[in-house]
């Protein structure tokens, strides 16, 4: 560590602060684990409520909105399920680009400039005419107003989950690598409680009218909330020295690649690695909804009810994810719930072709398992990096998670079991556990040849 780095006088260390080699020291550091989360929880929650209005707006209302031209209901769901995936596939694009701000103007800079970004983005869905009054030229904004959204979600990369990782005593890392996905639970809830809310309070016409703006305001405003609060703590003297004293700081992606020392691998083995809670994410969450919406008769506000507590039953189960890592250890919890994610998916035909006692059983077992893998999916392999190279590979892992495993999800699984049944979404879901046993036996494989 470079001593010009080093606090003068630091602080007391944290009450269970552990010390061990490979956690930093209340010397090193000067910040709590439990202060860093709050952080965490905070920025996740506020940027999942974001993705969350938007997956569900494309369900409920973007197919009759901005794509009325489209033959059937079912094609307008599938052109909105291919806008909500270009936010994944540009993000890598918006976290390089927040770096290099970063390196240029500091962290706060890059912060403030994403979450503007974002909060502009979403005010502008709110604000966005329909197909109507617009034409294409309203398809063609909300395709930039989703990719801006894109952009502005990578480039809002703290670093402060990485901080976490490496403050946490080694007999806790499983619980706290599972209080900063609690933002996942908590955005969805917050989500589908207003849509919920809206549908069962206004008419059909009301909703197309304004309704389904209402939570893309709300979404405007937590984005000020959050910016404030996030800034409020990353730009602290105590948190700038722990990121530099443990080399959070961007690293220039041709040196992650051209190391020699394999750091640019570890980027695609950790997205593997996470696969199987990530292609799990969208077919609990998005893609159930687009079913019950297009193939029953089930009312979408009480399925909505039922995938908020869906929802509330993950974010109890994240805390037992952190017990149970804790235990067996992070990867291992990882291989367990992948084999668990590809036997789940075996039973999606019986399912959500059971009615509605079969189609409650799927989003309630669904959401449990998502929360059990979910909470152990951030940064598993993450310790992988050299400290030059954690900011940035920990960032791009996610990024490339989140592309091959989610961002498609809801546009493969709608598209693919319409046209050959539910089975499709089985598949789906496998290969996914089958990536993540693979990546973690290669990982495994791979620390041996360091060792």
């Amino acid at each position: 560590m470079n001593p010009l780095l080093r606090p003068q006088q630091p602080p007391l260390p944290p009450q269970g602060f552990s010390g061990k080699p490979g956690n930093a020291t209340p010397d090193e550091s000067g910040v709590a684990p439990g202060d860093i989360a709050v952080g965490v929880i905070v920025g996740r929650a506020s940027e999942y409520f974001d993705f969350f209005v938007f997956g569900l707006a494309c369900v409920l209302a973007f197919p009759f909105v901005y794509f009325p031209f489209a033959e059937d209901r079912l094609t307008g769901t599938l052109y909105a399920f291919t806008v909500f995936a270009l936010a994944f596939v540009v993000r890598p694009l918006g976290t390089l680009l927040g770096m290099a701000i970063q390196r240029r103007f500091g962290r706060s800079a890059k912060l403030t400039t994403a979450m503007f970004l974002l909060g502009t983005a979403t005010a502008g869905i709110a604000f966005l005419p329909d197909f109507e009054k617009l034409g294409f030229w309203a398809v063609g904004l909300l395709v930039a107003f989703r990719c801006l959204q894109g952009i502005a979600l990578g480039a809002t990369w703290d670093g402060l989950p990485s901080l976490l990782a490496i403050n946490a005593p080694a007999h806790r890392r499983g619980w706290y690598a599972m209080l900063g996905q609690l933002g996942a639970p908590l955005g969805f809830v917050v989500a589908a409680a207003l849509f919920a809310y809206i549908l069962n309070n206004t008419s059909p016409q009301d909703f197309a009218d304004w309704g389904w703006r209402f939570p893309f305001y709300v979404a405007f405003a937590i984005n000020v909330v959050a910016t404030f609060a996030r800034l409020r703590l990353v730009v602290t003297h105590e948190y700038e020295s722990a990121l530099q004293a443990h080399e959070l700081e961007p690293a220039p992606v041709r040196e992650l690649f051209g190391s020699g020392q394999g750091q640019g691998a570890n980027i695609f083995v950790g997205a593997f690695a996470a696969l199987a809670s990530f292609a799990l994410f969208h077919i609990v969450t998005v893609f159930p909804l687009s079913w019950i919406q297009l193939r029953t008769q089930e009312s979408v506000g009480d399925f909505l009810n039922v995938q908020i507590i869906g929802a509330l039953l993950a974010g109890l189960a994240m805390p037992l994810s952190g017990m149970l890592a804790n235990r067996i250890g992070r990867r291992s919890t990882l291989g367990t719930l992948a084999v668990l994610i590809g036997l789940f998916g075996f039973a999606v035909p019986f399912l959500l072709d059971g009615g509605a006692t079969g189609q409650y059983a799927f989003v309630l077992l669904g959401f449990v398992l998502l929360g059990l893998s979910y909470g152990q999916s951030s940064g598993s392999v993450t310790s992988n990096f050299l400290p030059h190279f954690r900011y940035t590979g920990a960032a791009l892992t996610a990024d490339v998670a989140w592309l091959i495993g989610a961002a498609f999800a809801p546009l493969v699984a709608l598209g693919l079991s319409n046209r050959f049944g539910l089975i499709a979404v089985s598949f789906y879901l496998l290969s996914g556990a089958v990536c993540t046993l693979l990546a973690l036996r290669l990982n495994k494989t791979l620390a041996a040849a360091r060792d």
